[in-house]
């Protein structure tokens, strides 16, 4: 007998992935999709094209939705006058897929944005990562978290799988396909005290660990860059 969760937290509510990382033409069907995505961001730099090889994650189902992440690589001029610069666009396609032999994947909608800190730039790096919020949790006494969707690669050898962990308490996992996976999961948890964030990590074959990465301090860094950005600059 188990008395009640004193803090009680939302576990593996996703479906693990049914067909891993999308090929052919339904991986073609999504990179148009993506495509789209990608030229439709807002800040997007003039004439900034859209990507031509798109990269995709596992798929994850979540209420009533797949989810299949991407990344792609680009290049745009950042600064007026500039050079060229590699950027990477991130994002996901999600779609409504009926049970099978009840018709066709459809209602597909994309999300892109993109970034120019990029994994090549940063050989310390153990885990390339992004992470989008794509729901709400709603738990008892106003306790509340961001159900995020999460996917990145392993850098690092020997990776088999990654979970996703808040509070010491693993919420999601997946193994890694061709060294990329994709977990859902609540993050930014409120009203357990202090706000509990979502760490990711990379275990081997016989669960060790390799790597991990938390997305509190991902966004605590940029926060503190953008900081320092704002900042007047001593004179010369």
């Amino acid at each position: 007998m188990t008395p009640p969760d004193n803090r009680p937290i939302p576990r593996f509510v996703a479906d693990s992935s049914r067909y891993g990382i999308p090929t052919g033409r339904f991986a073609a069907r999504l990179s148009e999709t993506f495509r789209e995505a990608c030229l439709g961001i807002g800040d997007l730099p003039a004439g900034t094209d859209a990507p031509e090889e798109v990269v995709w994650f596992p798929e994850r189902a979540w209420a009533g939705r797949t989810w299949t992440p991407a990344t792609a690589l680009g290049t745009a001029i950042l600064e007026e006058g500039g050079e060229p610069e590699t950027i990477e666009f991130f994002g996901y396609v999600s779609y409504v897929q009926p049970e099978e032999g009840e018709g066709d994947p459809h209602d597909f909608r994309a999300t892109a944005d993109f970034t120019d800190v990029i994994a090549a730039d940063n050989p310390d790096w153990q885990i390339d990562i992004n992470d989008e919020v794509i729901g709400t949790w709603n738990g008892e006494n106003g306790r509340r978290g961001d159900i995020t969707l999460v996917w990145g690669r392993s850098l690092v050898r020997d990776a088999y799988a990654a979970t996703a962990e808040v509070m010491e308490v693993v919420v999601d996992q997946d193994p890694l396909f061709e060294d990329r996976f994709t977990l859902i999961a609540p993050d930014a948890l409120k009203n357990y005290g202090d706000p509990e964030f979502l760490s990711v990590r990379l275990w081997t074959q016989r669960a060790v660990e390799l790597a991990a990465e938390s997305l509190y301090e991902a966004a605590e860094s940029e926060d503190e860059e953008s900081e320092a950005d704002r900042q007047p600059k001593p004179e010369n």
